[in-house]
């Protein structure tokens, strides 16, 4: 089975400073995995596991920070057998449309039988470039699906509604995305991390960048709220009525 993963490098959030109007500055921050994706990561080698010869390919478009070696490592080092990614600035800030047009691009002459997508993005959480990817490769779409099985040319999706769990059938291929539950990543090894540096991994230059269709009028940080910071004990009398109190006023 050939599975495809799309995953976003998004700037670790550690290292994005805010200034004092509230305006972010990404400048000096690090690439990393949207953690959301790395939930799609562990699902797909989970699942190529249970079918003997398959294949994992993740591909990502990013900017050009993203063509960075630990990084690059860290993704074939989670049962990951080729990384295909584009890494340019011309793709630094795409919406989702975009995205999905660029990564149809990578995905398309693949052949995959199965394209699996976190279910947002650790930055925007837009959730709309799996669905947006499936409508550019004409593929039928499963979302926030919880587990996937496939069985011949069909693959089984237990969905994760608000009270229920919904189980779906599509024949593949198909683009499924998965929440956070489906699979928890794994923590690779010095072993696996070494023989990353030995698969292939291939990084290009954009061409025909579509133009967003999102027009983003300013990001910034929320206000920081203020904090009375009044810290009670329970062992002096009236504190555990005055934290009951005050949580209840809270709500």
């Amino acid at each position: 089975m050939n599975i495809v993963v799309c995953c976003k490098v998004v700037a670790d959030d550690q290292d994005i400073l805010v200034a004092g109007d509230g305006a972010l500055d990404f400048s000096k921050a690090h690439r990393i995995v949207s953690e959301y994706d790395l939930n799609a990561i562990e699902a797909a080698a989970q699942l190529a596991a249970q079918h003997e010869g398959s294949k994992v390919t993740v591909v990502s478009v990013a900017d050009a920070k993203a063509d960075d070696s630990k990084l690059k490592k860290g993704v074939l080092a989670r049962g990951v057998d080729e990384l295909v990614m584009v890494a340019d600035d011309a793709c630094a800030d795409l919406d989702a449309h975009a995205t999905a047009a660029m990564l149809a691009k990578l995905v398309g002459p693949m052949g995959a039988d199965l394209v699996v997508c976190g279910d947002g993005s650790a930055d925007n959480y837009a959730q709309q470039v799996d669905v947006q990817l499936a409508d550019a490769l004409g593929l039928p779409v499963v979302t926030a699906a919880c587990s996937i099985a496939v069985d011949g040319d069909v693959a089984t999706c237990d969905r994760m509604l608000e009270a229920q769990i919904q189980t779906v059938r599509v024949d593949l291929p198909a683009v499924v995305s998965v929440v956070p539950d489906a699979a928890l990543p794994r923590i690779p090894g010095m072993k696996d991390i070494l023989a990353a540096g030995k698969k292939p991994s291939t990084v290009d230059a954009a061409s025909d960048v579509p133009a967003p269709v999102v027009d983003v009028a300013e990001t910034k940080a929320p206000e920081q709220a203020e904090r009375k910071l009044e810290v009670l004990d329970a062992s002096v009398d009236g504190d555990i009525e005055k934290f009951a109190a005050a949580l209840k006023a809270a709500l």
